[in-house]
């Protein structure tokens, strides 16, 4: 049987601290969890070259960049390949300038509810910080917390942004209220037509449990449908799932007959506490083994 060239697209939202602290900080936010970013090179090494989505806080901070920096320059030599980190644009629209009197109020404001000017300024902010550190603006990006709308195509689009990872598909947590439903998204990449432009989504990699569940789920009580991400999918999110449960999402995926596979972790999720579910130094490098060894099996 021949093998089949499977397409990988590996990302981190590289960000200040706060995800799982219970909110982010607007003011003096702290990036001590980018000094651990040197950590993807046992990563880099595979010949993979991941998409940093950066936050306006790490291009805003000279130190944060230098993490980035070294990584977007770096060069991973792996049997005749080159690798080197793409940089992309992520949006906290709650700490991205411009920033009202009560900015900290947006923590919980959806991006829906930011008027459109408001959305226009802080994208424009974001990019051109991300320009002054590159010389070019990105074109790639990532909306937090997956918070994504039909209003916002044609303002990446606008921008210049090609490709777009702010999908995650059977994903209903407080759909129609303070994010928006990509439960029926196509599961592999599309493109959508913004402003007489294209961008290319590539959502993240997702598999329901069975091939009918999420029709029963949509039909079901609301409750389980909003909860259908904790118990009716495997999503590739490697600090979530052990590595029998990626290679298991990653076949059924493979089986629906798209050949292009997208996981995602955070930048905070490199350095020890960062995350409560790795307290410590080793629990950090179990992580990376366990995507080194998912890489190396679709390699297999």
């Amino acid at each position: 049987m021949a093998r089949r060239a499977v397409r990988v697209v590996c990302s981190l939202d590289v960000e200040e601290e706060g995800l799982f602290r219970g909110r982010y900080p607007v003011a003096s936010p702290q990036t001590a969890n980018l000094e651990h970013l040197h950590k993807l090179s046992a990563i880099m090494a595979l010949g993979v070259r991941p998409t940093l989505f950066c936050a306006y806080t790490v291009f805003d901070s000279d130190r944060a960049w230098q993490a980035c920096e070294a990584l977007a320059g770096a060069r991973h030599a792996k049997a005749g390949c080159e690798a080197a980190c793409e940089i992309g644009c992520h949006l906290h629209h709650w700490n991205t300038p411009p920033l009202a009197s009560c900015a900290s109020c947006l923590d919980s404001v959806p991006s829906c509810e930011l008027a459109p000017e408001l959305m226009q300024a802080k994208l424009d902010a974001l990019f051109e910080r991300a320009r002054d550190r590159l010389g070019h603006r990105p074109i790639s990006f990532r909306m937090g917390r997956w918070d994504v709308r039909q209003q916002h195509w044609p303002l990446l689009a606008e921008a210049g942004i090609l490709a777009d990872a702010s999908v995650r598909p059977l994903h209903a947590e407080n759909a129609g209220r303070t994010r928006p439903s990509h439960f029926h998204a196509p599961l592999g990449p599309y493109r959508i037509a913004a402003g007489g432009r294209t961008i290319v989504e590539v959502p993240l990699t997702c598999a329901p449990l069975l091939p009918g569940l999420p029709w029963l789920a949509k039909r079901g009580p609301r409750a389980l449908y909003h909860a259908f991400h904790q118990w009716g999918v495997l999503a590739l999110l490697p600090v979530y799932h052990p590595l029998w449960a990626m290679q298991a999402a990653t076949l059924a995926h493979l089986a629906s007959g798209d050949a292009t596979i997208s996981l995602t972790w955070h930048s905070s999720e490199m350095m020890p506490g960062g995350n409560p579910r790795l307290p410590t130094e080793a629990a950090v490098q179990g992580l990376l083994a366990k995507i080194r060894r998912y890489l190396c099996w679709l390699t297999s």
